[in-house]
């Protein structure tokens, strides 16, 4: 099942990507949606050719995008997409590479799909949860697992561009040995699949449902988990995009390990109630 839409998933994030490469190796305006909150032509074009497609493929399903003001399909019952044409914006406009995009598709709800694809190094992750996931880079094809739970060094992937002083608190609470920097949510979740790193935590509320349904399915169907800090799976739908209880993405192995630690700080920083 959702063969073809992987399929079509995949070739719509190679061809944004081409969209963003072609703008990222020239000149390029930046404008601002809010505090920090910075948007690209890139961000623009992309997002138009991902919803265009989408809805000409899979005209019965909702779709959900960034750059898109109506986003009226999220209150649809049944399949709705989500679509970030550009995660790692901050990262585009710093030239750093770190940026990618990312499409999921939630069926009642639950995600079911992802693809999030790094235009600069060919690299794209995809997976059917139930079905497994694989990498596709630089010609080649292999499976995705998570790692099972290190004896000792248990590695943390987190943000390039910010960093929240409550991070430091969460190490210390669970022997986090090493850290890797990487933008995009999708590219940090990735990192987990490839074994690179094993927790990826978010205490906060400014990211969205097409920051998480990507990743989301990918991580899960690579054997890993992605919660809420208070452990609980995100629902997609409803008028509230916002994830507003923060994100926990890590290999199912360590869960129990760095669930306690994620939790509590949630509620100090007041995203738990």
């Amino acid at each position: 099942m959702f063969e073809r839409e992987l399929g079509e998933a995949t070739r719509m994030a190679r061809a944004a990507g081409d969209i963003l490469l072609d703008i990222y190796k020239g000149d390029f305006g930046v404008s601002y949606k809010g505090n920090s909150d910075p948007v690209t032509e890139a961000d623009r074009r992309a997002n138009e050719y991902l919803v265009a497609e989408l809805r000409r493929l899979f005209p019965s399903d909702g779709v959900v995008a960034e750059e898109s003001a109506d986003r009226s399909d999220a209150l649809k019952s049944g399949r709705c997409w989500y679509v970030d044409p550009l995660d790692g914006t901050k990262e585009f406009i710093a030239k750093n590479g770190e940026f990618s995009v990312m499409l999921g598709l939630a069926v009642e709800g639950a995600s079911i799909l992802g693809v999030v694809y790094k235009p600069d190094g060919d690299k794209l992750y995809r997976g059917i949860v139930g079905s497994g996931a694989t990498l596709e880079h630089n010609g080649t094809t292999k499976p995705l697992r998570v790692r099972d739970l290190p004896a000792a060094g248990m590695r943390l992937v987190v943000s390039r561009s910010h960093r929240s002083d409550v991070m430091d608190d969460f190490v210390n609470r669970t022997g986090i040995e090493d850290e890797t920097k990487s933008g995009s949510v999708g590219l940090k979740v990735g990192l987990i699949a490839e074994e690179i790193a094993d927790v990826y935590v978010h205490f906060s509320d400014k990211s969205c449902s097409w920051d998480a349904c990507g990743p989301d399915a990918i991580i899960r169907a690579a054997g890993g988990r992605f919660t809420d800090l208070a452990g609980d799976p995100f629902v997609y739908g409803g008028t509230n995009l916002h994830n507003s209880r923060g994100i926990l993405a890590c290999s199912d192995s360590v869960f129990s390990r760095v669930l306690p630690a994620a939790r509590e700080l949630g509620q100090q920083v007041g995203l738990l109630g």
